[in-house]
């Protein structure tokens, strides 16, 4: 998993948010100008700060830039993800932060005023645009997608063709259709699990009011729009799976749990990302691959899910802006972005990398290409964990008892108000 779930980072990043202030007084000094993309940039030494195995393998490709790039040198630390937001804060309230971070789109809320803006002339139309969002506060853009995930849909094959399905569901109602006949039908306990872990939950529920074109902060990001009637109308569908009794409303969240439900027949649909696959295969053993099919999220006005994965960013207490900048622009090479899929499993963010043959060849990469052109993600305004709190705890409310989406839409609404936007 390439982002920390939001509950735990939550708590740390607020702390690192009231302490970037201080952070930036401590470092006088104003960062170098900012090069355009293949402009010259001094060589230089930069550090590097990327999360978990990524650190681990990162490595194996700087030295291929190094060489490609003589006099300079790239020396990465490695960052257990738990520990990412005590580092942020510890490094940025000392004033002495890395040159360039790998930040977990779920992580980016409340830290962006520490990086510096993307230059201009920078072409971000090569990145999927819903990943690219997570970097994006109003006008400016402080970051770029390095590796991306999304949600799709994993179904049993078998059990869909019980329920009078011989392809994916196109719609919400199919998919409800669906998950229903696997039920009534093909024997499934529950149609539908819309995660594999319980911080999963939030994220995948923001799929519905997205794809019921709703939005839960203003273009501008100055206003959040949590209790927009789309955004409202959304969580009644979601709910709608809990109350009709399709899906779990207290799934087993231990290990497994889900894959052994899905490999018996006890669950029909699963909600999850890339590496699910392999655990699945894993757990169903020799030709269970044949039992099951993965497929985009159904459409109601769009078929939008979440966007996760990492960015990459360059601190403003760099001295190194034009050097690390040169670096970002090189990981985002499409070939080089390849090579890092090879590496590390990785998916591209860059959208002609998924040309190469190591990803269009895999139909069920496919699936997850096709789904990054309709993502969302959620806003990096500086108080969105604190708004992501309240959300998740009224969806809960939704999930669990019942509770009417309006009203609680509406009270997280109110405490959103009071919270701000942090713009």
């Amino acid at each position: 998993m390439r982002n920390p779930t939001l509950k735990a980072a939550s708590a740390a990043l607020l702390a690192l948010a009231a302490l970037a202030a201080c952070g930036r007084d401590a470092t006088p000094e104003a960062a170098p100008a900012q090069n355009a993309p293949g402009q010259s940039a001094a060589p230089a030494t930069l550090l590097v700060w990327a999360m978990g195995t990524d650190g681990d393998n990162l490595p194996k490709l700087t030295s291929k830039f190094e060489a490609e790039n003589p006099g300079y040198k790239v020396e990465v630390t490695s960052i257990p993800w738990q520990d990412a937001a005590a580092k942020f804060r510890t490094a940025q309230a000392g004033g002495v932060t890395p040159d360039i971070a790998q930040v977990g789109t779920t992580l980016m809320g409340g830290i962006t005023d520490a990086f510096q803006e993307v230059p201009a002339g920078t072409d971000t139309s090569v990145y999927f645009q819903g990943p690219l969002k997570s970097a994006q506060v109003g006008a400016q853009t402080v970051g770029v997608p390095w590796v991306v995930d999304t949600r799709v849909l994993y179904y049993r094959t078998d059990l869909a063709k019980k329920a009078g399905f011989d392809g994916p569901p196109k719609t919400w109602d199919e998919l409800k259709a669906m998950a229903k006949g696997m039920q009534e039908k093909a024997g499934a306990k529950w149609g539908i699990r819309m995660s594999t872990t319980p911080d999963q939950e939030l994220q995948n529920s923001l799929a519905f009011p997205w794809s019921n074109g709703g939005q839960i902060v203003s273009a501008d990001g100055a206003k959040w729009t949590l209790n927009d009637p789309a955004v409202v109308d959304g969580v009644k569908f979601y709910q709608s799976l809990f109350t009709e009794k399709i899906a779990d409303p207290a799934p087993d969240s231990g290990a497994g749990a889900a894959e052994s439900a899905f490999v018996s027949g006890d669950l029909g649909i699963l909600v999850a990302g890339p590496g699910e696959s392999t655990a699945l295969d894993e757990a169903g053993g020799d030709g269970f691959k044949d039992k099951y099919a993965l497929a985009t999220f159904p459409v109601q006005k769009s078929g939008t899910s979440f966007a996760g994965g990492s960015d990459l960013v360059v601190f403003k207490a760099s001295k190194n802006g034009p050097a690390a900048w040169k670096f970002v622009e090189w990981l985002s090479k499409p070939e080089v972005q390849v090579e890092w899929y090879k590496i590390s499993g990785a998916l591209p963010a860059v959208q002609s990398a998924w040309q190469d043959p190591a990803l269009s060849g895999d139909p069920r990469l496919g699936v997850f290409g096709e789904q990054l052109k309709d993502t969302n993600s959620p806003p990096p305004n500086a108080t969105w964990l604190q708004v992501a709190d309240v959300l998740g705890q009224q969806m809960e409310q939704v999930v669990k008892n019942g509770k009417d989406p309006a009203a609680a839409l509406g009270e997280a609404q109110a405490a959103a108000d009071s919270i701000g936007t942090g713009s």
